[in-house]
């Protein structure tokens, strides 16, 4: 297991370096002059040129990438050019308030989506299976925004439960906090059930039908003992694949969410550097959220082979 989480880890860092490599190169092609950003469109050609040399924009690109790729590797992810502050400080404060609603989403959308899926297998062809199917669907046949704007019009202007956007630290009271969080999370959660319950469902049909859960029923094993202790376990291995995927497209997805909401994150922040032009700012941020994306696909791997012993990586077993 050591070796392979080794060699795990030194493939998210390849990842990262290709694409920090692609990041970095589609943003340089961006049509944004950094040293026209920070003087302001009044600026000389003689002062733009001062500051090109200055941050050393006129060297080859290539030299410009290990000077951004080592201050990352170091911790200095650079300054905005349009704020004039350090990245990395506003970066982990976006970032902590969006781990926190992807994470919120994530469990729910776990819970929820094989508590659903589970109820459906064992309720194959009846009406409850044709419901969930349907309720389920309905969130990946419709675009987020829109479930956003009906979060928005039935929570918070009709019946005024929920505020329509923004954000409260938890300092500000457990309430304030939370009510800033249900209507995005309920949003995103809406939004991926379908993956992780219509997989859960199709797996755990497949494992009710196998022979070693007709030898447990054989065996007079109480069915809630089958189900959760025999065929579950078997049934979730694609599903924690699946779930993985979602927690990175969950991250993609906060920038829809983020922006519609106007909650203050990760997704607000590379919106917010794209509209502006503040390429430090998005190198550093889509650069985060691969991070995120690539540790959370090793993390399912991990947990694939806690839940399936006879998993061997890069061997198999007679």
């Amino acid at each position: 297991m050591a070796a392979y989480i080794t060699r795990r880890l030194a493939l998210v860092v390849l990842v990262l370096v290709a694409v920090s490599m692609l990041v970095f190169g589609v943003t340089t092609l961006l049509p944004a002059n950094v040293a026209y950003l920070i003087l302001g469109a009044f600026a000389t050609p003689e002062q733009v040129h001062a500051l090109e040399l200055k941050l050393g924009l006129t060297d080859p690109v290539w030299q410009q990438y290990l000077r951004w790729a080592g201050g990352f590797v170091t911790g200095d992810l650079g300054v905005s050019t349009l704020m004039n502050r350090p990245v990395g400080p506003m970066l982990l404060e976006a970032l902590q308030r969006s781990l926190m609603l992807t994470g919120l989403s994530f469990v729910l959308i776990a819970v929820i989506g094989v508590g659903l899926g589970i109820v459906a297998a064992l309720r194959h062809g009846r009406p409850l299976d044709h419901g969930v199917s349907i309720a389920t669907y309905l969130g990946i046949a419709v675009p987020e925004f829109f479930w956003a704007i009906v979060v928005i019009i039935v929570f918070a202007a009709w019946l005024g439960w929920l505020p329509a956007s923004g954000y409260e630290p938890l300092s500000a009271g457990v309430w304030e906090w939370a009510k800033h969080l249900i209507a995005p999370t309920m949003t995103l959660v809406f939004g991926h059930l379908a993956h992780v319950s219509r997989l859960t469902r199709s797996s755990m049909i497949e494992v009710m039908q196998s022979p070693y859960i007709t030898a447990a029923r054989a065996k007079g094993l109480p069915e809630r003992v089958i189900v959760l202790h025999h065929a579950l376990r078997n049934a979730l291995l694609p599903t924690i694949t699946v779930l993985a995927l979602d927690f990175g497209r969950l991250m993609g997805g906060i920038v829809v969410i983020e922006t519609v909401f106007a909650y203050p994150g990760l997704g607000r922040l590379v919106v917010f550097s794209i509209q502006n032009r503040d390429l430090p700012t998005l190198q550093a941020a889509i650069l985060v959220v691969a991070a995120i994306y690539a540790l959370a696909n090793l993390l399912a791997d991990l947990l694939y082979a806690r839940l399936n012993p006879k998993i061997r990586f890069g061997r198999h077993v007679a």
